[in-house]
């Protein structure tokens, strides 16, 4: 299996005549001048170490740790006795009180480190230059995911610094097969990536695929794990997400147990999980915390509102426009009554609330926290007793976009009911034109579509299709966890087995 190099995908925006470092502490510091011009938050201070070797420090203002500097790093060594021929190596790591101390000898290292949040130390007569490490910035504190709340299950979300999120990972797996291969990815930003994976458990292939998508990327900055996964999903133009991602350390973990491999990017709490299936992004951390009878059905009642919040607005356009021999007579006579004063046919109407109510939904995402709940509540209620009261739709087409509207929300996934909400529309108007026959048109078309599609080679619609009757244990129902002997099967050959026999839990079990 290839390796993949810490410095994959660097491509340095400054151009150094000669990368090596020199022995001449003034020609050092003279290019690092040149190409820290113009960079105030650069600092370079001279110093001498002991009885008069011209040394200097140079790190980032706001990237490294001053007060550590001060006290472990300058303080020390200025008041080092350096006697004749001294082994400046083994004096730097004998009065610096730091435990990562590293050794560079090229322009690019010492760029790349500086920018890290390290500080560089150069002394005269030494072609090669010291890195301490002693990052420090400002981050966020570990919080409870918003968009990914549950009743039952750890509270710890991932922030925005990558090696708090590392650690989140290595505290819930404390094996030494969890391997974590570092890159760098963007021509300015250099952003930092992390592959996560289990070793023995991800396939050699997936593992392979993975390095390879990730080191043909080629741009000049990454802001957000949304860049990589566009890079690196296999159908570009479906509106169905093809990467799993989230901000939670229990779901990534639970997903390489699965043998997935993990991306995480320096900046953005929102690690992505690859291979993905239509029915993972249907699923929710807490189908596993909870009982699986518990678990079972409140996922039956997930693929329900699925469906609802797909396919209901255009089949009541179909049933009102093509097919009122449907109702029933009692249901018709009411729905004409209440439609006597619209101007507009069914699909007018529908499109007229569906897209009011997106805007409100937007809406409410985008205002400040305080307001925007009340906002969008308070303005589907507004807006929906005014459009009815001023005959512009009718009292059944309110109830039928507030029911698609709530079904929507119940997809765990963001992307997933975003894809719903944007196929939502060309249904309508298939059914507008063509009634239940639309419909299914549109249905055949989505069906083949997703049945078209991979995730890193794994089928969108595994294990249904093709079948895999080992996997359907957690598909349509979540078996319970004894009975869950075997991983699912992605890619090539793996370790099929997470358990031994005889789990199953009963009287005696346990006794000798």
């Amino acid at each position: 299996m290839s390796k993949l190099p810490m410095n994959a995908v660097i491509q340095e925006d400054v151009r150094i005549e000669q990368d090596q470092l020199s022995s001449a502490l003034a020609v050092n510091e003279n290019e690092l001048r040149t190409i820290y011009a113009n960079c105030s938050d650069v600092v370079f201070h001279d110093f001498t170490i002991g009885q008069g070797t011209a040394a200097l420090l140079l790190y980032i203002e706001g990237l490294s740790n001053t007060a550590e500097i001060n006290g472990h790093v300058l303080e020390k060594l200025m008041e080092a006795h350096t006697p004749q021929c001294a082994d400046i190596s083994a004096l730097v790591r004998e009065k610096v009180a730091v435990s990562k101390v590293s050794e560079v000898t090229t322009f690019t290292d010492v760029i790349k480190q500086i920018s890290g949040g390290a500080s560089l130390i150069l002394i005269d007569g030494e072609p090669r230059g010291f890195i301490i490490g002693l990052p420090k910035w400002e981050k966020r504190s570990i919080e409870e995911p918003a968009a990914e709340s549950v009743i039952r299950g750890p509270r710890e979300g991932f922030t925005e610094s990558i090696a708090v999120n590392c650690s989140l990972i290595r505290r819930r797996v404390r094996s030494p097969k969890l391997k974590m291969q570092a890159l760098s990815i963007g021509r300015f930003t250099q952003t930092q990536i992390i592959l996560a994976y289990i070793e023995g458990i991800a396939a050699d292939t997936l593992i392979e695929e993975a390095q390879a998508r990730l080191q043909r990327i080629d741009i000049d900055g990454v802001l957000e794990s949304g860049y990589i996964e566009e890079m690196i999903e296999d159908a570009p133009f479906s509106p169905f997400p093809q990467i799993l991602n989230t901000e939670r350390p229990d779901v990534v973990v639970a997903n390489l147990l699965e043998g997935r491999v993990a991306i995480l990017v320096d900046g953005t709490p929102f690690v992505l999980i690859a291979p993905a299936t239509m029915y993972s992004m249907l699923q929710s951390s807490e189908d596993y915390y909870e009982r699986y009878i518990i678990s079972t059905l409140i996922r039956w009642l997930r693929y329900t509102f699925f469906l609802i919040a797909l396919l209901l607005p255009s089949i009541y356009i179909a049933i009102l426009t093509f097919h009122q021999e449907m109702i029933p007579t009692t249901l018709l006579l009411s729905i004409a009554k209440s439609r006597e004063e619209i101007p507009f046919p069914a699909l007018v109407e529908a499109l007229l609330m569906e897209i009011a109510f997106e805007g409100l939904r937007e809406a409410g995402i985008r205002l400040p926290k305080q307001v925007g709940a009340a906002v969008s509540i308070v303005g589907a209620l507004v807006i929906g007793e005014a459009a009815t009261s001023a005959g512009l739709v009718s009292s059944p087409m309110v109830m039928v976009v507030a029911l698609t509207g709530i079904a929507s929300f119940t997809i765990p996934r963001y992307a997933t009911g975003m894809a719903l909400r944007m196929l939502r529309f060309p249904i309508m108007l298939l059914a507008g034109t063509l009634g239940l026959l639309g419909i299914m048109l549109g249905l055949i078309g989505i069906i083949i579509h997703l049945s078209s599609i991979r995730s890193f080679g794994v089928p969108y619609l595994s294990p249904m299709g093709p079948m895999k009757s080992r996997d359907m244990k957690d598909v349509l129902l979540r078996a319970p966890w004894w009975a869950l002997k075997t991983r699912p099967h992605l890619t090539d050959e793996y370790d099929p087995y997470r358990q031994s026999q005889g789990n199953k839990p009963g009287p005696g079990k346990g006794s000798d």
